[in-house]
């Protein structure tokens, strides 16, 4: 029986990259516990189907280039599924700051776009929330909105 859930598990993991967060409930909706649930683990980590370093990388590269989400909340989706710090930090290397600049810089254009009113203080304050809302520091927001504003 444990064959078939670890093959399983292992087709999973090899689907996409997952973390241990994701596959621990993946194993309890299987109704596998304790330390069935613990081998299985460690075994799809000693077979290199599971390894929470490549996970961080590939969700914050794959978060921002695709959905061009900014650093706070790529961080607070990895601190949701329970990465380390360590991980954190190696998974924010995928993220170039030349690329995080001109990204940020094209979200300021089309958010100025998209909110512009008569009002300028309006325009500057719809972007800034809406680009803070997407994960991009408060600082490097109002920095560009200021830049294109002139």
């Amino acid at each position: 029986m444990q064959d078939v859930i670890l093959n399983k598990l292992r087709h999973y993991c090899a689907y996409q990259e997952r973390c241990h967060e994701e596959v621990r409930t993946k194993l309890l909706s299987l109704k596998v516990y304790g330390d069935g649930l613990e081998e299985i683990i460690n075994q799809l980590i000693s077979e290199d189907f599971l390894n929470e370093e490549r996970f961080a990388k590939a969700y914050a590269g794959g978060k921002f280039r695709m959905k061009k989400w900014g650093r706070s909340k790529i961080i607070q989706g990895l601190k949701a599924r329970k990465i380390s710090d360590y991980c954190i930090k190696q998974g924010m290397t995928e993220i170039p700051e030349e690329d995080y600049q001109k990204t940020l810089q094209s979200l300021v254009k089309s958010a100025i776009k998209k909110y512009h009113s008569g009002n300028i203080f309006e325009t500057k304050s719809k972007s800034a929330n809406y680009l803070i809302g997407r994960g991009y520091e408060s600082e490097l927001v109002w920095d560009a909105i200021q830049r294109n504003l002139k």
